[in-house]
């Protein structure tokens, strides 16, 4: 996983249970056109718009002088105007680059670039190979309506601000980024903070938007309550409180018998790291019992780094036995290969009738033995490379459109999938959901055998796949960020995760 967005929370709608609604581009329009039809005036909502962007100013760059104002043709670059406007009329120097002459300019837009004519505030017309001379950029360039690729001034224009070295605010998206997909569209604005308008945005928050936003705030601008009938989020952003909601303090006749028995397969020859990983996690995660399934070679070292974990010494189908039989859910995966070895234990898993939470090489196998029969009772988790390879496609594509990737792998091969990244997403029969949590220094190996442990204790202790997903992939995220906050990012390892997660997944502990 990459770096996700810091996120200010203090002007979000709290729709479901905690979690932050997310819309599309679309669905923001049309929330839009029912404000102005409620009685607020388009002009006068672009004012207010303006005037949460230019508080973020005042808030976060109290010092700033000198303002570069990159404006669009469109009602985004209209709120740039009218910030460019507001920041004169407070004293600020205001630089005001045009990437549209205003006479070219229709409605609201027109209107604010002329209300920032009335305020002083002179025009500059973009010029290949500009520079914004501004201590602070404010980008105004592009909306959310953008679908095709960023070309000519624009991406002129986004480019120098990328090189700009200065600290950036983008008013409702960065320039360049599609609003429901996270894709960049070519070229993207990095901002130091976004601030975003009505409704949040799907794609400020998985792909490549969390490496773009910054710092997100979300301004309503109205209260829009009561607009809302008919207009379902197209996702959910998950929020930690989640945790101590759906994991309360275990009764206190509690026993191992009632929190679970997860058997890990994995931990072929050469990769026993790989199980051992996944059934720590999966331990700490309060899994009553956790068995490992693996190759021989590897118990001793097993034994020694984690005497809890009851590990198994399998060479093979035979030598798996009965141990699916005994377990509430099988993780597959970690570590597997796919030789005979790997073959063997997919084989017996998928056989056993047990819930099943699948990853790596489990995946591959799965891409490639497939019959078309879909099932409730399995979590899949790929990274866009596996994605690709599940769906037939390039990792490419997956990336171009990730929350529409991770409908087609539900679609397809049922369940709960959780598509990894920046900005995980977990889709099952209900909503699609995305993890805001998590930091660069996931990359690295292993973190994926760690979230499948994870996984595999939530639904041992009796969690349904859906919740259990949504939970695990939080729990691993936040539990990153608790890792690097004394040594940092770099460096950060699977084996980090583990005994953080457990002070994550005991609230009162954490609190």
């Amino acid at each position: 996983m990459a770096e996700a967005p810091q996120i200010d929370t203090s002007g979000d709608r709290q729709p479901r249970d905690g979690m932050r609604a997310l819309y599309r581009a679309d669905q923001v329009r049309e929330l839009d056109r029912r404000v102005i039809d409620s009685g607020i005036e388009g002009f006068a909502l672009m004012q207010r718009a303006a005037a949460a962007a230019w508080q973020q100013v005042r808030r976060h760059w109290p010092g700033v002088r000198h303002l570069s104002v990159l404006c669009g043709g469109g009602n985004n670059g209209g709120d740039g105007h009218v910030l460019a406007a507001m920041a004169a009329a407070e004293g600020l120097e205001v630089e005001r680059i045009l990437l549209k002459p205003v006479e070219e300019l229709t409605g609201d837009a027109r209107r604010a670039a002329e209300m920032a004519d009335a305020a002083g505030v002179a025009r500059v017309a973009w010029q290949a190979g500009m520079t914004p001379g501004g201590e602070l950029i404010v980008d105004a360039l592009l909306g959310t309506g953008l679908a095709g690729e960023v070309r000519g001034a624009s991406r002129e224009a986004i480019a120098a601000i990328n090189a700009s070295a200065r600290p950036v605010l983008a008013l409702d998206i960065p320039s360049g980024l599609h609003a429901d997909t996270g894709a960049e569209l070519g070229e993207a604005v990095r901002a130091t903070r976004t601030v975003t308008f009505i409704g949040d945005k799907l794609g400020l928050h998985t792909g490549r938007g969390p490496a773009r936003v910054g710092v997100l705030t979300l301004e309503p601008l109205v209260d829009a309550e009561p607009l809302l009938s008919g207009l379902s989020p197209a996702a959910l952003c998950l929020d930690r409180c989640l945790i101590a909601k759906l994991l309360p303090p275990r009764p206190r006749d509690a026993h191992k018998g009632r929190a679970g028995h997860a058997l890990i397969l994995g931990g072929a020859p050469g990769m026993g790291g790989a199980g051992l990983l996944a059934a720590e996690a999966c331990a700490r995660l309060g899994a009553g019992k956790v068995s490992l399934a693996t190759d021989p070679a590897h118990v001793a070292a097993s034994l020694i780094r984690r005497p809890e974990v009851m590990a198994h010494g399998v060479r093979g189908l035979a030598d798996l036995g009965d141990l699916p039989q005994h377990a509430d859910v099988l993780v597959l995966g970690p570590g597997l290969g796919r030789d005979s070895w790997g073959q063997a234990l997919w084989q017996g898993a998928v056989a056993a009738g047990r819930p099943l939470v699948i990853d790596a090489d489990g995946l591959n196998q799965l891409a490639e033995r497939f019959d078309g029969r879909r099932r409730d009772d399995w979590i899949l988790t790929p990274h866009p490379g596996e994605a690709a390879r599940l769906l037939g496609i390039a990792a490419s594509e997956v990336e171009a459109d990730r929350p529409a990737a991770a409908r087609a792998l539900q679609a397809r091969y049922g369940g709960v999938v959780v598509l990894k990244g920046a900005g995980s997403l977990v889709v099952g029969p209900q909503d699609l959901t995305v993890c805001p949590y998590g930091n660069p220094g996931m990359a690295s190996g292993g973190m994926g055998d760690a979230l499948s442990g994870m996984l595999g204790a939530l639904v041992a202790q009796g969690l349904s796949l859906e919740v259990a997903a949504r939970l695990g992939v939080m729990i691993h995220a936040l539990a990153a960020d608790m890792a690097v906050q004394e040594a940092g990012e770099r460096g950060l390892l699977a084996g980090d995760l583990a005994s953080c997660a457990r002070f994550l997944v005991n609230p009162t502990m954490d609190e």
